[in-house]
């Protein structure tokens, strides 16, 4: 997969006038090699070649994880490693990652490639492009993430008392999610419970749960390198039936739905954000969603496409891209409601990788 992959890069290379790319970011090199350790430069050549430079501590590993990449060992010099390895192979106009890389350390590499007659050129967006577009395998990846958080949350529903705390909530739910296989949380877990729902990304505190109370949890999962994003807000006990701020939670469930029914082939990101975002505007909530409707979701938990009003890039969608549903509602002082569900594109529209039924519930 790691050679079809860098085979499919080259010729991207070649059409930007660069005879090699240095890929910096650590979602990329996965994706690219297959290594998942946390430190390696990858120099991937327009002519298909591909080097692996990593230290001492990550050679067995790289040799194992990455086949097809002739695998390097650099020394204390990075900098001078990474131009003598580029101008050995014949690369002397080389990308750079520039979203990815700090100024000190470009500075570092122009230092390094004067001597050796290597020109290196800022670019974006090389790897990420191939991205875009999931595999299947990649789509399951995601699937299964999701499924493990999920069963996550079954486990810790009956926590959802009164009394309890968000960081306890918080807590449980992560480990959870470890013992049940993940690598990690997707990001750090958000629990915002009564007024601190109007909160967007509340980190969890310790206010405790109350009877009545609208609770917002935003989690997600890690496995094999694959991440899911999902959100819930759901009332604690049958006194929540009479929350004040249940008909704004319907407001999102249509805006949500809205949203998900804009999402197909064809259909630019910004569409989905007009979709769900009209509905809010139109019950009078406009200025409490402050922000963009979703996002790509897979290497990375946050990636492109971007469903906002005015994206990066507004990329059309298409099948095998997966993107998030996340119309929220905040209200200082009282609370909000946020929802969230992530979807892979498909032929004929889209279909759901989270599964948690988003109708109004209550514990």
């Amino acid at each position: 997969m790691s050679g079809e992959r860098r085979q499919r890069l080259a010729p991207r290379l070649a059409e930007a006038g660069l005879d090699a790319l240095l890929v910096w970011s650590s979602p990329n090199r996965r994706y690219l090699s297959g290594f998942t350790g946390s430190s390696a430069y990858l120099l991937a050549g327009a002519d298909g070649r591909g080097l692996l430079l990593t230290d001492f501590r990550y050679l067995e590993q790289a040799a194992a994880q990455a086949p097809g990449w002739t695998v390097i060992r650099h020394g204390r010099d990075v900098w001078s490693d990474l131009a003598g390895q580029a101008a050995a192979a014949g690369w002397r106009t080389v990308g750079v990652e520039a979203d990815h890389v700090t100024l000190a350390a470009f500075r570092r590499l122009e230092a390094a490639g004067e001597a050796r007659g290597i020109t290196w050129r800022p670019v974006s967006g090389l790897v990420e492009g191939l991205r875009l577009v999931k595999t299947p395998d990649e789509v399951e990846a995601v699937r299964a993430a999701a499924a493990l958080a999920r069963r996550a949350l079954e486990a810790v529903w009956p926590r959802l008392v009164p009394g309890v705390s968000e960081a306890e909530v918080a807590l449980e739910l992560e480990c959870t999610m470890r013992r049940l296989g993940a690598e990690a949380e997707a990001f750090p877990t958000i629990v915002a419970s009564g007024p601190r729902g109007s909160l967007p990304h509340a980190r969890p505190g310790p206010r405790r749960l109350e009877a009545g109370d609208l609770v917002t949890i935003d989690f997600g999962a890690r496995l094999d390198g694959y991440h899911s994003d999902e959100t819930v807000t759901v009332g604690i006990g049958a006194a929540a039936a009479a929350h004040p701020l249940r008909p704004v939670y319907e407001v999102v469930r249509r805006a949500q739905a809205a949203g998900i029914a804009a999402i197909r082939p064809g259909v630019p990101a910004s569409a989905v954000d007009r979709a769900a975002r009209g509905v809010i505007e139109e019950a009078g909530y406009g200025e409490a969603f402050g922000h963009s409707t979703g996002h790509g979701v897979g290497l990375e938990v946050h990636e492109a496409p971007w469903a906002a009003a005015q994206p990066p890039v507004d990329y059309v969608l298409e099948p095998g891209m997966i993107l998030t549903v996340e119309p929220g509602i905040y209200l200082p002082g009282r609370g909000g409601v946020r929802l969230e569900d992530t979807l892979v594109v498909t032929e004929t529209g889209c279909e759901r990788l989270t599964t948690w039924d988003k109708d109004w519930r209550t514990t």
